[in-house]
């Protein structure tokens, strides 16, 4: 992402991710459809921050295998890890992206800005 501005992302954004998007409901599925698009699914990603939500701990890796069936939230994506002996949810926002293609960690920085600016553009 050499170069590029918030105004850029924001544009992008608006323009390719949620462009008919209105209600929060709508926009949280256009970011679903965006992100299980673009990301390319297994990838290493790492936990950035504990969550009363999720058992992964600060540093822990995980291999990311895809989004979870459903939109949970309307605040959060999940994306599909492999712990321990199962697979379940936790939120994207948790997750740093170890070593991917640049559409994935594109994805993956842009859900972090929108999702840290509460959805601003919408």
């Amino acid at each position: 992402m050499t170069g590029e501005t918030d105004k850029e992302r924001d544009e992008r954004i608006r323009n390719e991710i949620i462009v008919d998007a209105y209600t929060a409901d709508e926009m949280a599925i256009s970011w679903c459809y965006h992100l299980e698009r673009q990301m390319s699914f297994p990838f290493q990603a790492r936990c950035i921050e504990e969550r009363t939500i999720s058992p992964l701990r600060e540093d822990e890796e995980v291999p990311v295998v895809g989004m979870t069936d459903e939109v949970v939230s309307s605040r959060e994506m999940f994306v599909l890890v492999e712990w321990r002996d199962r697979e379940f949810g936790v939120p994207l926002s948790q997750l740093e992206v170890l070593d991917v293609d640049s559409d994935t960690r594109q994805a993956v920085n842009d859900w972090h800005y929108w999702n840290g600016d509460g959805g601003r553009l919408g």
